[in-house]
């Protein structure tokens, strides 16, 4: 329990002023202090300790000059204090051949695109592959999001102490397997890199299109999401994936205020007022969507290809004006570069709109024994709307009332039971 100061108004402010520099910076304090003690573990609590001694001395001193360097000099002084406090101390001096009071980065081999940055080295370690994804996820939250256990629970709809011990195991995990705190390099970094894609777009989607709960939208995870892919695009400016994914995000994120009605219901993209949607975050996508463009020497990678299809929907001024040809074109790439079922019912989708629900319900029916999209709700969505559109309203109200079933959101599943509900 982290000890509070003497109540007051003004020891309430400076709390409150504490917490939210601790929750900036906190980042960045683990990331430092991992370099130190070599696990993420220890470093969270190190990097508490100096929070709970900002609680017990800004209150009585006063807030410091520059708060960040502050917390960030009392975690690594405590951390070095650790080090030396370890009865094998002298053997892991004599092993590592280095002075741990001064503790420089690790040295790599040399490389051009070597990315010396303790934070982007937190990234990595917190998304390793031998965590789970559901361990990876929330270590990533925890470490790099600056949420609680509690706050990542509330997000995901599980127990907070499912979450704990989600969290305990992937620090017991990396502890135990010696994961080394680097930035892979060379072949490794393009195979690691995608897991740490994949773990951001995850928290982001989960935000967007709730898969459980009542909730259609939960915004602090977009949010979350958003905020560590500029961070990384920030860290890796030479990856084209990084800004690809970046680009997706602020493409996805920029609609969220015309997504959802004034009950919290679901609103379909034909039917989203655009007016409401966020030219500031479009004009950010369209610029990381550039960076990735041109970064891309080899042609472009998935996320970068979903960026260009986000594009599409955010620079169309109606749903009429939608480039429905081309975003049919990059789903093709897209399967090519990165096959999926998924990505092959968007893909007629986009036929459907941009040649016709008849030429593209033989592609959504090819899916139809798929078993990936066996207990997959979108797929009779999809089949359920394509039915609707050639006037087949009896077998569309079936597949509406199937995909109904099968989604775990009740702001969907009211969705979808109000489509069959309208159909003749």
């Amino acid at each position: 329990m982290t000890p509070q100061p003497t109540a007051g108004p003004g020891t309430s402010r400076t709390a409150q002023a504490i917490e939210t520099v601790f929750r900036m910076e906190s980042p960045r304090i683990i990331a430092g202090v991992t370099r130190i003690v070599r696990d993420v573990g220890i470093a969270e609590e190190l990097a508490q300790d100096a929070l709970v001694a900002a609680l017990e001395q800004w209150p009585r001193d006063g807030v410091p000059d520059n708060p960040g360097a502050w917390l960030m000099a009392t975690a690594r002084n405590r951390a070095v204090d650790l080090v030396r406090r370890r009865e094998n101390y002298a053997r892991k001096l004599a092993e590592i051949g280095r002075d741990l009071s001064a503790t420089p980065p690790p040295q790599e081999p040399a490389d051009p695109d070597d990315i010396d940055d303790d934070l982007l080295r937190l990234v990595f370690t917190a998304c390793h592959p031998v965590l789970s994804t559901e361990a990876r996820t929330a270590l990533t939250l925890r470490l790099l999001g600056g949420l609680t256990t509690a706050e990542i629970a509330r997000a995901f709809l599980v127990p907070e102490a499912t979450v704990a011990q989600r969290i305990v195991r992937a620090k017991r995990t990396l502890a135990t397997r010696n994961i080394a705190f680097e930035v892979p390099y060379g072949p490794d970094r393009e195979a690691r890199l995608g897991s740490v894609l994949d773990v951001i777009y995850l928290i982001f989607n989960e935000g967007y299109a709730a898969t459980a709960g009542d909730d259609w939208l939960r915004p602090g995870l977009c949010e979350d999401a958003l905020r560590l892919a500029r961070v990384l695009g920030a860290l890796m400016p030479k990856e084209p994936e990084v800004h690809g994914l970046a680009a997706l995000l602020e493409f996805q994120a920029s609609r969220t205020a015309a997504r959802t009605g004034p009950s919290g219901e679901p609103v379909l993209l034909k039917d989203q007022n655009r007016s409401r949607w966020n030219r500031m975050l479009i004009a950010r996508g369209i610029d990381a969507l550039g960076r990735a463009e041109a970064a891309s020497a080899g042609g472009p990678g998935p996320y970068t290809l979903q960026a260009a299809i986000a594009a599409c929907h955010a620079l169309a001024h109606t749903y009429a004006e939608t480039d429905w040809s081309r975003i049919a074109t990059l789903y093709g790439l897209l399967a090519a570069r990165s096959p999926s079922p998924v990505v092959e019912l968007n893909r007629a989708v986009a036929v459907s709109m941009a040649s016709g629900p008849e030429a593209a319900l033989p592609l959504v029916d090819a899916l139809a024994g798929d078993p990936a999209l066996r207990d997959y709700h979108l797929l009779p969505s999809v089949r359920g709307d394509l039915l609707a559109r050639l006037g087949r309203a009896a077998e569309a109200r079936a597949e509406f009332e199937r995909a109904a079933s099968l989604t775990r959101n009740e702001r969907e599943r009211e969705l979808l039971l109000g489509r069959a509900a309208e159909l003749p």
